[in-house]
């Protein structure tokens, strides 16, 4: 009888040549367990997902609840559906007034594509403006902003109109121009290796795009809820943008994403053409009832408040000659190393150890540190200590 090992990689579809293979039969808080009875730190949180942790139990209970009424009934539009009037009610109500209405997605690319579309379709205008180094999904759209040309090439052509601008420069910004329908920008740079903008930076794009009629498109698909220290990261920067991109974090592990903007924008899909933004399962009821669940759980366990002391420990414990830096906001950390060589052999030692660590798309050189917002200060120190002793017994 094969194992599961063998028939993964028999199976199913495989995105390298060296996938970590580790099994995972359980989850609980920030551990995840074996089926032999490892366990590990979890200093990723499936990419910037369980912030609350895993399987938290009002999560659990609002999942449960949701499952004794009704699962898929219609496309997304259609029905009134109780788990997304309540999630969209609760998500506008934690934002800036400027932003009344909610377009509920499967995932944080879809919520790209979206928002791609109704501010060509809002601005009637064509090009679309990203920054290098950007991720901003792995779909066709999504993937024609990625500022990062070795991800184009297999999969041209890509959508065409889309430029390119230095993330955080501002001599850079005079190419927005009235040709431009949007500026998309992460809030955060994620997969560059955790890059942060100034925030006269951020203030300039906005008075930028205002000046030449574009809109500005806020990728917080990592940052937020709760992610940087603040519950959405453009809170750092004095400046709302135009159409909010969320996912990850959103669901309390379920998937589920969402852009954020005012109807004068997103009513543009109601018609020429009607229907002019569909999806199937978008807004699924299940995931509506665990993010609102997990909203709930951020905002009454006040694990905003907490983020910085957190991360001032991880900056704090983790001291050695070979970290050159250690960049990061809130509980997203990046320790910048020499080779990925170093990234790949400490990260190898950790998961033997019990800490699962992990490197960034577009920084081969640098390890990622992003914990559920639960993580206590003593998980904080072990990890850490884990952390320096693979540094050190690197061959």
């Amino acid at each position: 009888m094969l194992s599961n090992r063998q028939l993964f990689l028999l199976n199913t579809a495989q995105t390298s040549h060296t996938p970590r293979l580790i099994e995972i039969d359980r989850a609980e808080g920030v551990y995840l367990y074996g089926p032999n009875g490892e366990k590990y730190i979890d200093l990723v949180s499936g990419f910037a997902v369980s912030n609350i942790g895993h399987r938290h139990p009002r999560v659990l209970q609002a999942i449960a609840n949701q499952l004794d009424k009704f699962l898929h009934v219609t496309v997304y539009g259609e029905f009134i559906q109780a788990p997304q009037v309540a999630l969209a009610t609760k998500l506008l109500a934690v934002l800036p007034e400027r932003y009344d209405t909610v377009y509920f997605t499967n995932s944080g690319t879809e919520a790209t594509e979206g928002a791609m579309k109704i501010a060509k379709k809002f601005t009637q205008r064509r090009e679309i403006i990203a920054a290098e180094k950007a991720y901003h999904g792995s779909t066709q759209g999504a993937l024609s902003l990625i500022g990062n040309p070795a991800y184009h090439t297999a999969y041209a052509p890509l959508l065409p109109e889309i430029n390119f601008i230095r993330y955080n420069h501002i001599d850079d910004l005079d190419k927005i121009t009235t040709a431009t329908a949007a500026v998309i920008l992460e809030a955060v740079q994620g997969e560059a290796g955790i890059r942060i903008p100034d925030v006269n930076y951020m203030q300039a794009v906005r008075k930028r795009c205002d000046e030449m009629g574009a809109l500005l498109i806020l990728d917080e698909i990592q940052t937020g809820f709760g992610r940087t220290g603040k519950l959405f990261a453009f809170q750092h920067y004095g400046i709302q943008p135009d159409i909010l991109l969320l996912a990850k974090g959103m669901g309390g592990g379920m998937p589920i994403g969402a852009f954020v903007a005012n109807k004068a924008i997103m009513d543009v899909i109601k018609e020429n053409p009607m229907l002019g933004h569909i999806t199937t399962f978008g807004g699924h009821p299940v995931s509506c009832a665990a993010a609102l669940a997990s909203l709930h759980v951020i905002l009454d366990e006040h694990l905003v408040e907490g983020v910085e002391r957190k991360a001032q420990l991880f900056r704090q414990y983790l001291q050695h000659p070979q970290i050159n830096e250690i960049r990061g906001i809130g509980l997203m950390l990046c320790l910048q190393l020499d080779t990925f060589d170093q990234v790949e052999c400490i990260s190898r030692k950790c998961a033997e150890n019990g800490v699962i660590i992990d490197w960034f798309l577009h920084c081969e050189t640098a390890l990622r540190i992003a914990p559920p917002l639960t993580i206590s200060e003593a998980e904080i120190a072990t990890a850490c200590n884990v952390i320096l002793e693979a540094i050190a017994q690197q061959r």
